[in-house]
């Protein structure tokens, strides 16, 4: 029983930290060194949670999907705005996918360490005030240009560091490249489909549903839905939130956190 209480807390860990600018990696290693059970390194476990984030996004922007896969399937047309975000989406989620591919286990070996991630906390939330002051937040989504969707794309890399988060670290790259904060995050947010699609299925070939007991089932089953819902109005209530707020309550907490992390280092 307590394997599902855990599933489920896990769950909406992931599926809060994975859209919110705070390191969804970070906290499942900081959760992790508390936790008795070893679910963070399960693969059923880790496929649910995949799979919750995944259908979360797909149905939160399924008129954007839609729209945008409809373009990519047309004619190319230079005018076509919703056809250039298409583009843009399936281009820029390339560094990442490529990297994560071929280095993923490298860069997590090398920095999973609970003072890794407390450095790289420290690192995004002064990033995050130095952007929030310096970007003139002017631009929407339409205003996108191929440099910028590529800016974006290349600091997807970055988040492979556990610590770091691939939703911040690319909103900051899209205040970066002027676009209010509410474009940033949405950008963000569709190149994460790809992102979370490619890491679901890498794992998935080493899974098997119909191989799994009936706890393994039940853990699967809680993860996913825990996953799913808090996924979904994450995306939901935290783009709502950028149209009038700014990423600084976010690196308060980073700070907080990487702190809380220093503090039990060297306790």
């Amino acid at each position: 029983m307590i394997l599902y209480f855990y599933s489920i807390i896990l769950g909406i860990i992931q599926g809060l930290t994975e859209f919110l600018p705070v390191s969804s990696s970070g906290h499942l290693i900081l959760f992790h060194q508390f936790l008795i059970f070893d679910l963070a390194d399960n693969l059923t476990f880790d496929v649910a949670l995949h799979l919750g984030s995944l259908l979360a996004l797909i149905i939160f922007f399924r008129s954007d999907l839609a729209k945008y896969i409809k373009a990519f399937l047309k004619k190319i047309d230079s005018h076509d705005s919703e056809q250039k975000i298409a583009y843009f989406i399936l281009i820029a989620s390339l560094p990442a996918a490529i990297s994560g591919f071929f280095f993923e286990s490298v860069i997590e070996k090398f920095f999973s360490s609970l003072i890794s991630v407390a450095m790289a906390l420290i690192i995004g939330g002064i990033l995050f005030i130095i952007f929030e002051k310096i970007s003139s937040q002017k631009d929407s989504l339409e205003n996108l240009n191929f440099k910028s969707a590529m800016i974006i794309g290349f600091s997807q890399v970055c988040a492979l560091i556990p610590g770091v988060s691939r939703s911040g670290i690319t909103i900051i790259a899209g205040l970066g490249r002027n676009l209010n904060r509410e474009a940033a995050a949405r950008f963000s947010f569709l190149l994460a489909v790809p992102i979370i699609f490619g890491a679901g299925i890498k794992k998935v070939f080493d899974f098997s549903f119909a191989s799994l007991s009936f706890s393994q089932r039940m853990i699967f089953i809680l993860g996913f839905l825990s996953a799913f819902i808090s996924s979904y109005f994450c995306v939901k209530y935290f783009l709502k939130y950028l149209k009038n707020h700014s990423l600084i309550p976010f690196a308060i907490y980073r700070f907080i956190l990487a702190g809380i992390i220093i503090i039990y280092i060297f306790k």
